[in-house]
């Protein structure tokens, strides 16, 4: 229906009062929007100017998917630094999310992805954080392992990303014996 919408250039704005109420709402909102709009640039100051409308954790998970393929890495590194600052835990959490599934790949730049991380006492924040660090187990699992080994990050996200790259088929066993003896007992 949404690609329809897209395809067809139907103007969805409307919508924007209504998103919080029904996850049809939202979803055709922030879909058909930025489907609608060419630049990535275009695409992200749109999701900045509708922060507000990010109310749980699936809203912010499912913009990934609508602009995934255009994401550059330094585009989203810069951007991301400012979002992890927001007072909204939501924009905080996009800016963990925003560098699934793709943009983790390039293990050459784990290292500037590890320096994002920080406390954050937003149990939705935390999770993200988790995920990411899973995601960089899978494709960089020396380089997550010494960043886990000495992390300056509370246990409970550390601890968290730790149970999610062990529970990955994508890391080997090996790789998951190393993880788990980071863990605290």
């Amino acid at each position: 229906f949404n690609k329809g919408l897209i395809k067809r250039g139907i103007e969805v704005s409307f919508l924007g009062d209504l998103v919080l109420e029904k996850q049809e709402y939202h979803r055709t909102y922030f879909q058909v929007s930025l489907g609608q709009m060419k630049t990535i640039e275009e695409k992200l100051d749109f999701i900045e100017g509708n922060f507000d409308k990010l109310d749980d954790w699936w809203h912010v998970d499912q913009l990934a998917q609508f602009v995934d393929k255009q994401l550059t890495f330094d585009l989203v590194h810069k951007r991301a630094k400012e979002y992890i600052k927001s007072d909204l835990t939501f924009a905080r959490r996009w800016g963990y999310v925003i560098f699934m599934p793709s943009l983790v790949k390039d293990v050459k730049k784990a290292d500037k992805i590890f320096k994002l991380f920080k406390d954050d006492e937003e149990y939705y924040v935390q999770m993200a954080e988790a995920w990411l660090i899973s995601y960089l187990g899978i494709y960089a699992p020396e380089m997550t392992y010494e960043y886990l080994k000495g992390c300056p990050l509370k246990y409970n996200i550390a601890g968290k990303g730790i149970q999610k790259i062990c529970d990955s088929f994508r890391v080997s066993d090996e790789w998951k014996g190393k993880f788990k003896s980071l863990r605290e007992f």
